[in-house]
């Protein structure tokens, strides 16, 4: 199961990573142009977790809440999730797409 919210993507996975580390915030991405940010609305709803592989999201309540200023609300069973920002190939280098 995949979602788009904005630039960014988030995919089901069927485990988070043994060395992935809890974080202190909800916010799957920071929107540096415009200061909004994609983030889960309900702080009791879900842990965000690092690892060298990336972002991880596990929704702990039936439901989250996937939330931005500029994109309709995304409605996040629950589940573990893979989080990642969409990115831009140039011949130069590859960049990540920022809203």
């Amino acid at each position: 199961m995949q979602y788009r919210h904005g630039d960014v993507m988030i995919e089901m996975v069927k485990v988070l990573p043994k060395t992935a580390k809890r974080q202190q915030h909800l916010t799957l991405a920071e929107g540096e142009l415009t200061g909004h940010s994609h983030r889960i609305e309900e702080t009791d709803a879900a842990v965000m977790y690092k690892d060298r592989g990336g972002l991880f999201l596990a929704v702990t309540a039936k439901v989250a809440s996937l939330v931005h200023e500029e994109h309709a609300t995304i409605q996040l069973p629950k589940g573990i999730y893979r989080v990642w920002q969409q990115r831009e190939y140039t011949p130069e280098r590859i960049v990540t797409v920022r809203d």
